[in-house]
């Protein structure tokens, strides 16, 4: 695979410390960062899918009281958790994350913490795999949303529109060659608050 990221721009020394440094005193204090917990943070990925932070907030302590993990929520009825979904909108992301919590407890009760084993679950994709690889098991792996998106384009002056098959396979490509082997979950959370 080239590398497409400038030299200077992945110098360890300049650019992960710098960003580093700025998450530390501009982050966003957020619940689902304060857990290592896949189930939390499956949570607030699903919830998150397009809905604003601020509308994701109000729900998601909520969520957990009621649903606090996997066994409560796939012991649940569809109309309980779509009831307790409602005002989030894209009701599908109940019903996958209803599901996904399904499959789990009948695979034994502990989510996986491989990537192709999560994009077997439903409503999984690359983006949300890997968001909770990162996020619960601190995997050096990429995350891409559209903040990171825009971000990694403007920093390495991409050729390519981000919204096309192109622009959005580079992202990805820059995006898995800058980010860390340890600290992972730091340096993803610290790119989607940029």
């Amino acid at each position: 695979m080239p590398n497409l990221v400038h030299p200077r721009f992945t110098q360890r020394n300049a650019f992960r410390p710098a960003l580093l440094a700025w998450y530390s005193k501009h982050g966003r204090d957020l619940p689902w960062r304060h857990t290592r917990d896949p189930y939390a943070i499956l949570v607030s990925e699903f919830m998150l899918q397009q809905t604003q932070v601020a509308t994701v907030l109000s729900y998601y302590s909520e969520w957990l009281r009621r649903f606090p993990n996997f066994d409560s929520l796939a012991a649940a009825s569809e109309s309980d958790v779509l009831y307790a979904w409602e005002g989030l909108g894209y009701y599908a992301r109940a019903r996958n994350l209803h599901t996904t919590a399904k499959a789990v407890v009948s695979r034994g009760g502990t989510f996986p913490n491989s990537i192709e084993q999560m994009r077997q679950l439903p409503g999984l994709g690359r983006y949300t795999a890997n968001a909770i690889a990162t996020f619960a098991f601190d995997q050096p792996v990429a995350v891409v949303e559209a903040n990171i998106a825009r971000v990694l384009a403007r920093l390495t002056n991409l050729q390519w529109p981000i919204d096309s098959a192109a622009g959005a396979a580079k992202v990805w490509q820059i995006a898995s060659q800058l980010v860390p082997k340890r600290d992972a979950h730091a340096y993803n959370s610290a790119l989607m608050d940029l």
